[in-house]
Order: C-alpha cells, then structure tokens, then sequence
C-alpha cells in the first residue's frame, strides 16, 4: 500500500488549526482597557516597532477592575506581532501576563490595594460554554495582547472575572511569569494528554517559557520528564530543572526511545514542522503528542500510518479554563514555581523582545511596570 505524507496547515497565531476556522476578534470585543504608560506597537519592523507612550485614563466601568500593574511578562507572541507575523494592525498594546495591585473595582469582591493576577484569555462570561466552565470554546474567546490590547501597562482594565488572588509565595516577577505559558501547559499535558504520575514525558524546545511551565507541571505531577533543545546551555539548565535527561534537537527520536524503553507516553510539542516527525517517533504504542503552536512554520508534514498503527493521539491545545487557571494557582500553593529570565523596565521593553528574538532565555522575560 502506498502511503504520502499529509500537510498540516497553521494559522497565522502558530496553531495548527485551518485559518478560515479562525475567528478574528474586532479590539473592542472584550471589555479590556490598557491606559497610562504602555508598551505599544506601532509598526511591524520588529522589536524596533514598540514604543512607550501615555494612553487616556478612564473611569472604571460597572462590573470592571482596574488593575495598576506591577510587573508584565512577555511571550514570542508579542514578537510575531511586532514582526508582522501575526498580521495584527497597530496600534496594540503589548502582554498577555500581568500581576498588580487592584487600583479602583466596580464589583464587590475586589478591593483597592488587593494583590492580583489576571486570567489572560478574554470572552463573554455569558455564552452556554462560557458558563459551562468552558472558555477556551466562547465565540469570543481570544489572547490578552493578541485579540484586545494588553498587560504592559501601567493600568489595565478588564472584567472582574478575569481577576484571580496573587499567590503570597510568588514575586511580583514570578507572578507575571506564570499565567499564559502555565495555563497553556497545564491544559495540554493534564486535560488533554491526561499524563499520569507514573508516565514519561518528552518537552520538545525547552528553552521557551511554555517548555519550562511543562517541565515543572511535569515533575510536579511526579511524572519522569526528558527534555529536547538545540543548545546545550539550556539542556544543562532543563537538567537543572528537572529534566531526567536532555537531547539535542537534531534527530531526536532514536536516543527519546532508548532513554524511555520504547518510547515516551506523551510529547509536549510547540516548534511544529522542524521537529513534529521526530516527536512523533518519539512515543511508544497509544503514547499522545499534545501540541500549542508552530514556532518553525506554517505547515508540517506526518506519516500517517505511525499515527493510525501505534493508536497515537496528535492533540492541539490553545491556553486553557478558568477552572484550569484555578488548578495551576492551586498547584502554585503546592510548590509550583515558574522560572524568570530576566526583568527590564518598562522603558527598556525594545531590549526585552530583542533578548527574546535572540533565543538567549531561559524562562520568561518580564517588564517592570511600578513598584
């Protein structure tokens, strides 16, 4: 029987899911307000194309908080978007991360001076998935930063139910580290790939921010962790993390299946076409390959008879449930902690995405915002 590879197409955002399936949001369509000094883009040239400007301040609205934010973090989204990757018309503001001190709040449960973080998907909060527990499947849904301006900003309007405690134990640095890369990871390895305590893990990658959320999701769930990336600096620094092992990137799969027996029973993949075949290879009879984006291009081509003989599951995941928020706060309060990079003012966020652009970090790189 002849077989042929089948292409696998991406979006512009680095999902793999068909782009007319895409639903792009108008920037208005969530209640969300970055006002003061921002970090905004304004033209697609890269890095380059940010500029700090002050934006109008506005009375909150009814059931809104207002949140002057202490410290932001930064995701490769927000470069794809100042490189005109994303094809998202300036000006936005940047970030989808944010923990700050709840400055002025329309709604009861908030008060001025309460230490918070913010849930960074926007939706309707009304719609049957919405109160269903469901957000990532709201016609609205989008990515603070992406669909709506965003966190890197003095302060940051949004609706209270997108308002969650700041954990006592975490920096304000670390409290903006964790909200998107976690909550991504923590969706795609336990509600999707359902890892198992007894199980092996393979983290394709692991110098982004999100890799090094699936590690320490891994390991905090008493999983055995593998780790892969082109750089040794940071194969030294996933060991330090956790990692059991590390590989590096270029044809992985032969030393993945060695280390794990057989192979792995879930791959955590975000690269895309550079390394999915070998992921793919990577996982034992009935293992899963969970992916979030598709850092290295646009399409990737599988075997599919590896797919449909091994009994493998290929899963795609973008961020995650409130309820999936409220999991990864409660397993901070266990012990969980997300790993910072580096920190720059917010007038320095130029350095910051160019730091980012270079691949040099490990973890995330965050902007002081006040103090």
């Amino acid at each position: 029987m002849m077989t042929r590879p089948v292409s696998i197409a991406a979006d512009d955002s680095g999902s793999l899911r068909p782009a007319a399936n895409r639903r792009r949001l108008p920037s208005n369509a969530v209640d969300v307000r970055s006002q003061g000094r921002s970090a905004v883009f304004r033209e697609a040239i890269g890095p380059r194309g940010v500029v700090v400007e002050e934006r109008e301040r506005t009375p909150v609205e009814p059931g809104a908080v207002a949140i002057e934010v202490r410290s932001a973090a930064l995701n490769h989204l927000d470069l794809w978007m100042v490189s005109g990757a994303q094809r998202i018309p300036p000006p936005r503001v940047l970030g989808a991360d944010a923990a700050g001190v709840v400055a002025a709040s329309r709604d009861e449960r908030w008060r001025p001076g309460d230490e918070a973080v913010v849930y960074p998907v926007p939706c309707c909060w009304a719609c049957d998935a919405c109160r269903a527990g469901q957000q990532v499947l709201c016609p609205r849904f989008g990515i603070l930063g992406e669909h709506t301006d965003g966190t890197a900003c003095e302060l940051l309007h949004v609706p209270a139910q997108n308002v969650f405690r700041k954990p006592a134990a975490l920096t304000w640095e670390e409290a903006a580290a964790f909200p998107l890369t976690f909550l991504t990871a923590w969706r795609m390895i336990v509600t999707r790939a359902r890892l198992q305590p007894d199980e092996t893990m393979l983290v394709v990658g692991a110098g982004a921010g999100v890799a090094a959320a699936a590690i320490a999701i891994g390991r905090h769930l008493g999983a055995r962790v593998l780790a892969t990336s082109r750089s040794e600096a940071k194969r030294r620094r996933a060991l330090e993390q956790g990692a059991e092992a590390a590989f590096d990137s270029a044809g992985f799969s032969k030393a993945v299946r060695d280390a794990s027996g057989g192979g792995v029973d879930v791959v955590f993949e975000h690269v895309g076409p550079a390394t999915l075949e070998e992921s793919i290879k990577s996982i034992r009879r009935g293992g899963r390959v969970v992916f979030c984006g598709s850092t290295t291009g646009p399409r990737a081509e599988v075997g599919m008879p590896r797919l449909f003989f091994s009994q493998a599951d290929l899963l795609g995941s973008t961020m995650g449930n409130a309820g999936e928020f409220e999991a990864v706060l409660r397993a901070i309060d266990a012990g969980l902690r997300p790993l910072v990079d580096s920190t720059f003012p917010l007038d320095e966020v130029v350095a910051a995405l160019e730091r980012l652009d270079r691949g040099e970090q490990q973890g995330k790189v965050t902007l002081r915002i006040s103090r």
